[in-house]
C-alpha cells in the first residue's frame, strides 16, 4: 500500500473537534445498541512468547534464552483453561507469537517432536483440548495467517482475530517485523472474510502514525467487510509506552487523541460491527462509552493481560460501576457476537454449534449466572423410577439452572420495593416502555422483546413496575392449589424433542419402560388425592396410539363417579384436538361431551412457543400456533376456562417469547368481547434440560438463566395486565429459593401441590415431587406475605 491509498490529509472527518465527534458517535451507538456494554469473561491463554516479529513497542515476545519453557505443555493449557471454568469465564484466548518456528530451531524442533508440523497446528490442538475438555470458546489470535491456516483452525475456534495495527507502510514500529506489512495483515482479513469466519481486528493508536492513517485502516477493515460481513468487532488500542522496549521514550498515545479516534471509528465502521477498546489501558476508562464504544472486550478474572501486565484488569463489579454511572447496563458475551450466532449454519463449523449454544442465553449472548460452567456428559441411570434416565457426570456447573438445586443469584431486593418516583427511576429504551406501561399503554411486541432484553439495574426496574402491578391487581396475598397430578400413561406417537417423559416402542432401551394407567388405577389415585386435600386432579399424558377420543371422556367419567367434587383440569390442546380427530367430530362438540361428563378446565400446556418457526423445531408433528389457539378458544366458548403456559429456554429468542404472549392477549381480549371465560392465569414453564432429548441430541441451550426466567414472569404481569390477572411461578422447575424473587416481581401463584408429578422429574428436575400447605405457609410467612389455599378458578377454599 502506497501513501496515496491511504486516506487523504482533507478527510471531513480531520476537521472535525474531539466534543463534536464524540457526541455523534455516542448517539449513533446508542441508536443501534442502546443502553447495553458488552464484555466478553475470559482467561488468556499464552501458548508461546516466541515471536518472528521484534515490534519496537511489545514486551510480550521473547527469545528462547528468557522463557521457561518454548510453549506451554498439553496440562498447563487445561490447567489454565479449567480455572477459568471454575470462575464463569467463556472464552479462552490463545495470545501467542507470529510464527516463532520460522525465526527459531529450537521451537521448530520442539513442535516437529511432538507431531505439529507449525505454530498454527498446535494452536488448532490446543483449541480443540480447551474445547473438549472445559467447554470454554476458544478465540484464536495467531497472527497474519494464510486461508489454509485460518481454516485448520476454524473448526474449533468460534471466532477468530488479528489487529491491523496500521497500513502505514514504513513505521519504526514494524521495523524488523516481517508480518506486520499492511499487505500481509489485510491479505489475512480477506481471507477470513472469504472462509466465514467471524473476525476480530483493530488498529493500534500513537506508534507513530497520523490520525489520516488511522482513519485509512478503519476504512480498509470497513471496505473488506463490505465485502464479506465478517468483521464482527473493532478494537482501537492506544499505545503506552513500555521499559525494555525501543520505544520506551516515545510518548503515549493522548488521551484526546485516543478519544478522537474511537469516536471517528464509530462513524466510519458500519453499525453491525461492534466498537471496543480496552478499559485497562485508560485511567478514565468511563469516557471510552462516551466516545461511541459498545464493548469492552476480554476481562479475564483470572489472568493478567499478558500483553499489557503491568496494566491489570478492572474488577468486574468496578466495570459494572463504571459502566452504569454512564447510563449503560453491562453483559457478558460469547467469542462470537449474536448477530453470528443466528447465522451459524453460515458462520461456525458444524462442531462448533453446539458448544456455542450450551453457553448462551436467549439473545445469543453469555450466560450471566454466577457459578461453574462445564460441558455436562451423561451415562444411564442405574434406577429409573419416576424420574430422569440419565444422570450428570464428570465436572458438575454450578450455575442456576431451572430443574437444579443450585442457588439462584439475588436480582430483586428482599423487602418491599421502594416506590421510586418515575422521574428518577432512569433512561433509556426499557424505562421508556415501563413510562408508557404505567401511563397505560399496551406494549406492543417490541415493546415487549426491549423489557425481556433488560440488563443490570433494568431488571429490578422491570420487576418493581411488574410488582407494583401485582399489588393493584390481585394485593399482597399468596395463592395455591391442592392438586393431585396423573399422568396416566408416557406411550406417545407424537415426538415432541424436547420431552423426556413420553416413551414409545422405538426407544425402549435407551428412554425407560411405557407404562398405561388403567381407569381403575386412575380413579384410585383421584381418591387418594380427595382424601389428603386435593381439591383438583390434573390430567396429562402421551398420545397412546390405541386412544380414541373416547378414553379422555371415559377417563374424566372415572374421577367424577370416583369424587363427584373433584375439579377435573384436564388434557391439553393436543389431546383434545387429536381426541375430536379420530372420532371426525368438531372440536367444540368434543369438548362440550368432555364437559358434560365432568371436564371444567383445561391446562396451557401443549403451548410451548406460540410461534411456528419454534414449534417446526421444538414439535414438529404437533398443534400448530392456531390450532392451540383454536382449542382454547373453542374450549371458552363452552365456559371451559384454561391457562397460558410458556415452556422457554430451549431455543427461542425474545421476539419468540413476545409473540407467545402478544396471541394468547389477542384471544384474552376476545373472551373479554364476548363476556366469556377465558384465561385464569399464566404459567411459566422454564425449560429443564437436564435428560431432555433435544439437549442430550447437542440442539439446544440449558434453559433460560435465573435473569431470563425472572423477566418472563414479570413481563406476562405488564403484558397481560388486567386481562390475566394471576402469574404462576413453577416451584418444580425453579425452586423455592428462586420462587420467593418471583414473587417480589410480580407474581402472585405458586401453582399446586403436585403430587406425582413426573414430567419436570423425568426431564432432570430434582426439585420434591410434592408440596404441602403447611410447607406453603411457612414458605409465605418467610416473605411475609398472606397466603390462601384457592380452587382452580381461583374462588377460595375455606380453611
Amino acid at each position: 500500500m502506497t501513501d496515496t491509498d491511504r486516506t487523504s490529509t482533507d478527510h471531513p472527518l480531520l476537521g472535525e473537534s474531539l466534543a463534536d465527534l464524540m457526541a455523534l458517535a455516542a448517539a449513533r451507538r446508542d441508536e443501534t445498541f442502546g443502553t447495553r456494554v458488552t464484555y466478553s469473561p475470559k482467561v488468556f491463554i499464552p501458548l508461546t512468547f516466541l515471536c518472528n516479529d521484534t515490534c519496537g513497542y511489545c514486551t510480550f515476545a521473547q527469545p528462547p534464552a528468557r522463557v521457561d519453557t518454548l510453549f506451554l505443555e498439553p496440562e498447563d493449557v487445561l490447567k489454565i483453561a479449567r480455572e477459568g471454568a471454575r470462575k464463569g469465564c467463556h472464552e479462552a484466548l490463545f495470545t501467542l507469537g507470529e510464527r516463532p518456528e520460522d525465526r527459531y530451531d529450537v521451537a521448530r524442533a520442539w513442535l516437529t517432536e511432538r507431531g505439529y508440523d507449525s505454530t498454527v497446528h498446535y494452536v488448532a490442538a490446543m483449541a480443540e483440548l480447551v474445547l473438549r475438555e472445559t467447554g470454554l470458546l476458544p478465540h484464536a489470535n495467531a497472527g497474519a495467517l494464510t486461508s489454509d491456516e485460518l481454516a485448520r483452525i476454524r473448526p474449533f475456534s468460534p471466532s477468530q482475530g488479528m489487529m491491523i495495527e496500521s497500513v502505514h507502510p514504513d513505521l519504526e514500529a514494524h521495523r524488523n517485523a516481517p508480518d506486520k506489512t499492511p499487505e500481509r495483515r489485510l491479505a489475512t482479513l480477506e481471507a477470513a472474510g472469504e472462509l466465514s469466519i467471524p473476525f476480530t481486528t483493530g488498529i493500534l493508536v500513537g506508534i507513530g502514525d497520523t490520525r489520516a492513517d488511522r482513519l485509512a485502516g478503519l476504512e480498509a477493515i470497513a471496505a473488506s467487510h463490505s465485502r464479506h460481513g465478517h468483521v464482527q468487532e473493532v478494537i482501537v488500542q492506544n499505545f503506552l509506552p513500555k521499559l525494555q522496549t525501543r520505544m520506551k521514550g516515545v510518548q503515549a498515545c493522548p488521551s484526546d487523541d485516543y478519544l478522537w479516534t474511537l469516536a471517528a471509528a464509530r462513524l466510519i465502521l458500519p453499525m453491525d460491527i461492534h466498537l471496543q477498546a480496552p478499559p485497562n489501558l485508560s485511567d478514565d476508562f468511563g469516557a471510552l462509552i462516551d466516545a461511541g464504544i459498545d464493548d469492552w472486550g476480554g476481562v479475564s478474572p483470572v489472568t493478567a493481560d499478558h500483553v499489557n501486565p503491568e496494566r491489570p484488569w478492572p474488577d468486574l463489579d468496578r466495570l459494572r460501576e463504571v459502566t452504569e454511572a454512564r447510563g449503560h447496563t453491562l453483559a457478558p458475551r460469547l467469542t462470537i457476537y449474536p448477530e453470528f450466532v443466528r447465522d451459524r449454519v453460515r458462520w461456525l463449523d458444524p462442531s462448533l454449534h453446539f458448544p456455542v449454544m450450551d453457553r448462551a442465553d436467549a439473545e445469543w449472548l453469555g450466560r450471566d449466572d454466577p457459578g461453574q460452567f462445564w460441558p455436562e456428559k451423561t451415562t444411564a441411570a442405574d434406577t429409573v423410577a419416576d424420574g430422569a434416565e440419565f444422570v450428570l457426570v464428570g465436572h458438575r456447573s454450578t450455575a442456576w439452572y431451572s430443574g437444579s438445586d443450585s442457588a439462584p443469584p439475588s436480582l430483586v431486593p428482599e423487602v418491599g420495593w421502594v416506590q421510586t418516583p418515575a422521574d428518577l427511576r432512569g433512561h433509556g429504551p426499557v424505562h421508556e416502555v415501563l413510562a408508557g406501561i404505567e401511563a397505560g399503554q399496551e406494549p406492543s411486541v417490541d415493546e415487549i422483546v426491549t423489557l425481556l432484553e433488560a440488563r443490570g439495574p433494568e431488571v429490578a426496574a422491570v420487576c418493581e413496575s411488574a410488582d407494583r402491578k401485582r399489588q393493584e391487581l390481585v394485593g399482597d396475598t399468596l395463592t395455591w392449589v391442592a392438586n393431585r397430578n396423573i399422568n396416566y400413561t408416557n406411550v406417545c406417537t407424537f415426538k415432541c424433542r424436547f420431552c423426556g417423559f413420553s416413551k414409545g416402542p422405538l426407544s425402549l432401551n435407551l428412554r425407560g419402560t411405557p407404562y398405561l394407567l388403567t381407569l381403575d388405577d386412575i380413579a384410585e389415585r383421584a381418591k387418594e388425592g380427595w382424601d389428603v386435600g386435593a381439591t383438583e386432579v390434573t390430567l396429562q399424558g402421551g398420545i397412546h396410539p390405541d386412544f380414541d377420543g373416547d378414553y379422555y371422556i371415559d377417563v374424566t367419567r372415572a374421577v367424577k363417579d370416583a369424587v363427584p367434587d373433584m375439579h377435573v383440569h384436564g388434557f391439553t390442546a393436543l389431546e383434545v384436538t387429536e381426541g375430536a380427530r379420530r372420532l371426525g367430530e368438531d372440536l367444540a362438540t368434543y369438548l362440550q361431551r368432555l364437559k358434560d361428563v365432568g371436564l371444567a378446565s383445561l391446562p396451557g400446556t401443549a403451548a410451548e412457543i406460540l410461534d411456528d418457526d419454534i414449534r417446526a423445531i421444538l414439535c414438529p408433528d404437533k398443534v400448530n400456533t392456531e390450532e392451540w389457539l383454536e382449542a382454547h378458544r373453542a374450549a371458552h366458548s363452552i365456559g371451559l376456562h384454561s391457562n397460558v403456559t410458556m415452556m422457554f429456554g430451549a431455543i427461542e429468542e425474545p421476539i419468540h417469547q413476545a409473540r407467545h404472549f402478544v396471541r394468547t392477549r389477542d384471544l384474552q381480549k376476545e373472551n373479554v368481547k364476548l363476556g366469556q371465560v377465558g384465561f385464569t392465569e399464566f404459567v411459566g414453564l422454564p425449560f429443564v434440560h437436564m435428560a431432555s432429548p433435544i439437549y442430550l441430541q447437542r440442539k439446544a441451550r440449558r434453559g433460560p438463566t435465573f435473569r431470563e426466567n425472572l423477566l418472563i414472569h414479570a413481563v406476562a404481569r405488564l403484558a397481560y395486565g388486567e386481562l390475566i390477572p394471576n402469574v404462576q411461578a413453577s416451584w418444580v422447575k425453579i425452586g423455592l429459593a428462586g420462587t420467593a424473587q418471583m414473587m417480589r416481581a410480580g407474581c402472585n401463584d405458586l401453582g399446586g401441590t403436585l403430587m406425582d408429578e413426573n414430567i419436570s422429574r423425568a426431564a432432570g428436575a430434582s426439585h420434591g415431587q410434592a408440596m404441602t400447605g403447611e410447607k406453603f405457609a411457612e414458605f409465605a410467612a418467610s416473605l411475609g406475605r398472606p397466603l390462601e389455599q384457592r380452587t382452580t378458578s381461583y374462588g377460595r377454599v375455606p380453611a
